[in-house]
């Protein structure tokens, strides 16, 4: 146990107190408000309640943007946080070898923002009927505590392993009204998830380093690390990198990022920070590793204990390079993405030939669809994916939580419920993916 983390766990034991209280897939062929302490968005009300203990103690702002209330963090120097913004409006996703079509309007599902809390809670024979808010042995979090890495393994703070299961966002410019606590609620309590991934791009349209608008992302990463933690569940911060290809374009931009947020959430035992999600364009294992050892230090020295993924070149696929190369850190964690109807046994092999040279792997990314994000839905490699990702207890995040019209979002495009979805309003994915974990316990 290294130091700091008796005092950690202290802090988790306050966190989790107030926890019980309260693609577009775009690689480039070959491959592919409402809690304790936010409003909700599907609510009409302009008042917040107290936040809670689990919350940063900086006083927040609520600002309009697109017809629904968001909290505006302080700046780190304590500045901002009631700043009016130009309303935002979703970009036509730009990357390469993707699909160009535009993804559904952010006001298009905001039209029934209102009502969806009350679809969600329908007395209707085909709304599905949620697992109590909490399980009889508590929440993930509240069970399973801060995770670390042991061996090839995620375990628990009790030493035991541990799976983590959910879905990704879509980037979270263009698809912000899914960053909401019913939402994540609803993928917990009838999905069986334990974990959110909350993708936000550093470049493309909107991007973090490219002209998007700073405080209002992190403004929606907040809300949904919060809506996360009220309901127990892992989080993921995602540093988006694709159109940028190397992780070096917003070196710089991506250091000041993750200082504030690990700073932010130091004795958060839920956060998990993915610092790269695909590297890609011919980038190699060792410039991602130079980069690497200049960002996770930053976050070492705010939160020394928390889980790390590292993206791995060719799209997160060659995890055989860091295991024969590793990292020199501890707690440390390879992405490895796959589409299941394109990459079959290949890189199933290279996946387990590096487990077996003792890379810890983390699938924050996958579909079941080819690797445009599209294409049809190959459920048979899906499910030889499946199989191994159980036997090398793998953690895997799912991607899309959209509406887009595409195979890798969950939601169909013509449904703009932000909860409870039944099989009608899933995709084929969606369906597939809601049965794999549905009675999972956590």
């Amino acid at each position: 146990m290294k130091t700091g983390k008796f005092f950690r766990s202290i802090a988790a034991v306050v966190v989790a107190a107030a926890m019980l209280a309260g693609c577009a897939k775009k690689e480039e062929v070959p491959l592919g408000g409402e809690s304790s302490s936010v409003v909700s968005s599907a609510s009409s009300t302009s008042t917040v309640s107290s936040t809670s203990s689990a919350t940063s103690s900086s006083s927040a702002a609520i600002r309009t943007h697109s017809s629904y209330k968001l909290i505006v963090p302080p700046n780190a120097d304590g500045t901002g946080g009631s700043t009016s913004v130009t309303p935002h409006s979703d970009p036509v996703q730009s990357t390469p070898g993707a699909s160009q079509s535009t993804p559904q309007s952010s006001s298009a599902v905001q039209s029934t923002v209102q009502s969806s809390s009350t679809a969600a809670n329908s007395s209707s024979s085909s709304t599905p009927t949620l697992k109590p808010p909490v399980s009889s042995n508590g929440s993930a979090v509240d069970r399973h505590g801060w995770l670390s890495v042991m061996g090839t393994d995620l375990v628990d703070q009790s030493g035991s392993k541990m799976q983590l299961y959910g879905m990704s966002t879509h980037g979270i410019a263009w698809f912000p009204d899914y960053i909401n606590y019913d939402t994540f609620r609803f993928l917990r309590d009838d999905w069986g998830a334990n974990c959110i991934r909350l993708a936000m791009y550093s470049g493309e349209n909107s991007g973090y380093c490219t002209g998007g608008d700073k405080q209002w992302l992190k403004g929606l990463v907040n809300n949904g690390v919060e809506y996360a933690t009220e309901l127990g569940m892992y989080v993921i911060i995602d540093w988006h990198v694709l159109g940028d290809r190397t992780p070096m374009t917003y070196k710089e931009e991506a250091k000041k990022f993750f200082d504030e947020m690990s700073s932010r959430y130091a004795d958060y035992p839920n956060v998990i920070y993915e610092i790269c999600n695909e590297p890609n364009g011919g980038t190699s294992w060792s410039e991602i590793a130079a980069y690497a050892n200049e960002v996770i230090p930053i976050i070492r020295a705010n939160s020394p204990d928390s889980i790390v993924i590292v993206g791995t070149p060719t799209w997160s696929q060659e995890v055989d390079k860091p295991a024969a190369n590793p990292l020199q850190f501890d707690n440390v964690m390879y992405a490895l993405h796959f589409y299941a109807d394109t990459h079959r046994d290949g890189l199933r092999n290279t996946m387990v030939n590096a487990i077996r040279s003792g890379a810890p792997i983390f699938i924050t990314e996958f579909g079941m669809c080819d690797a445009s994000g599209n294409g049809a839905v190959n459920e048979s490699e899906a499910n030889k994916w499946k199989s191994l990702i159980d036997e090398h207890n793998i953690s895997y995040m799912c991607w899309n939580l959209a509406n887009k019209g595409e195979s890798s979002s969950i939601i169909r495009s013509g449904c703009s419920k932000l909860s409870g979805w039944t099989d009608d309003d899933l995709s084929t994915q969606g369906r597939i993916i809601r049965s794999w974990r549905r009675n999972a316990d956590y």
